[in-house]
């Protein structure tokens, strides 16, 4: 019986991982259409994003299946409530990815302003979480885990940095103002990208160690003790 259970989790994490390679994917083909001007890119991210609404289904009725015909106890029914919550959280990543498409679609049509320089590393770093976060995740890392929550503070660094060389084109040149707007709007979805990583890592946590540490809630459980 606890083979098959093993066998049935590991089932779910292969789903998720596939799930997150595909949000990867999105984020990095929308980043590079708004870069290169590649309107072709969009097709493929679209098609992706019903794919990835598709698995976002099948994975939720996996955990219900999971739950109701198997009766998982500690870490095994942590580790299912929390692949749905990563679910979910991955569903958001993909509908990101089509917002920068949306934004990068109408950039197209005008010359470009800066600062792009600054959204492929931006991108990169938000990609790069996303991936660590899943793989903490299915892993039950951690370290990993807690890295993630690190570099989300790079991403918030990379969003004010463009917010402030943008705040500088419109002031010197009105005529840029909504492409700056369109191109603010791209790193605060960047900005989510990382956001959602970070709650990836957050279930991590949960999973690897039953503790929730969103908005430090551990902190805020002692320092209520100790008042």
């Amino acid at each position: 019986m606890e083979r098959h259970m093993d066998d049935l989790l590991a089932g779910l994490k292969m789903q998720l991982l596939k799930m997150s390679a595909m949000t990867e994917t999105m984020i990095a083909d929308a980043v590079s259409m708004l870069v290169n001007r590649d309107v072709t890119l969009m097709k493929g991210v679209t098609e992706r994003e019903q794919q990835v609404n598709l698995m976002q289904v099948e994975i939720d009725e996996n955990c219900l299946n999971l739950i109701a015909l198997h009766q998982p106890t500690a870490g095994d029914l942590r580790f299912i409530l929390g692949a749905a919550k990563t679910n979910a959280e991955l569903e958001r990543l993909a509908d990101q990815a089509v917002n920068i498409c949306q934004k990068a679609e109408e950039l197209i049509k005008e010359p470009p302003i800066q600062p792009f320089e600054l959204v492929p590393p931006m991108a990169k770093v938000a990609g790069e979480m996303v991936k660590d976060s899943l793989h903490a995740f299915v892993n039950r890392d951690v370290a990993r885990a807690r890295d993630v929550l690190v570099r989300d503070a790079e991403l918030d660094e990379y969003k004010r940095r463009i917010t402030n060389e943008l705040v500088k084109v419109m002031q010197a040149d009105g005529t840029t103002v909504s492409r700056a707007l369109a191109l603010a709007l791209v790193a605060r979805n960047l900005e989510r990208i990382g956001d959602h990583a970070t709650n990836i890592a957050e279930n991590a946590i949960f999973v690897a160690e039953g503790r929730d540490v969103r908005h430090h809630l551990e902190e805020a459980k002692r320092s209520n003790l100790e008042s």
